[in-house]
């Protein structure tokens, strides 16, 4: 294939990295910022990594996730570009990048555990997306 085949998926693999450092670095950060200034004007202490900021966990909870799905998904996404249709690629990985986006939405601001079911909205068909890709690459390379 022409390297031009891949302007979808280099596109999309752009994309996640682009949403990952939002994450990392508009909330995450955020977050943790504007809890030390609150708690800091309530006479508090924060204690970032061992307190049990209902907020700051649920921030956690969303930056932990996109980490831990991240292999799985470039490695699926990747792989069937490749070996199966970078068009059809950069539709399911598009659809997984906004799934992604949906899940910090889903979770809420704060972890509970009502609203942390709400997540298997996004979460099914997120992993139904990466197996997908995964068995589709899988039964192209059999043949």
């Amino acid at each position: 294939m022409e390297p031009t085949s891949y302007v979808g998926p280099i596109c999309v693999t752009a994309a996640y990295f682009l949403f990952w450092y939002v994450l990392l670095f508009v909330v995450q950060r955020g977050a943790k910022y504007r809890l030390q200034a609150r708690y800091k004007s309530e006479g508090k202490v924060f204690d970032r990594y061992f307190g049990q900021d209902a907020e700051m966990l649920a921030v956690d909870r969303v930056v932990g996730n996109t980490l831990e799905q991240m292999g799985p998904f470039l490695a699926s996404f990747w792989l069937y570009a490749v070996f199966v249709s970078p068009r059809v690629a950069t539709v399911l990985g598009s659809a997984y990048i906004v799934l992604r986006a949906l899940y910090p939405v889903l979770l809420g601001r704060r972890l509970s555990k009502m609203q942390s079911k709400r997540v298997y909205v996004v979460t099914i068909p997120s992993y139904a997306i990466v197996l997908g890709m995964f068995g589709m690459t899988v039964a192209a390379a059999l043949g």
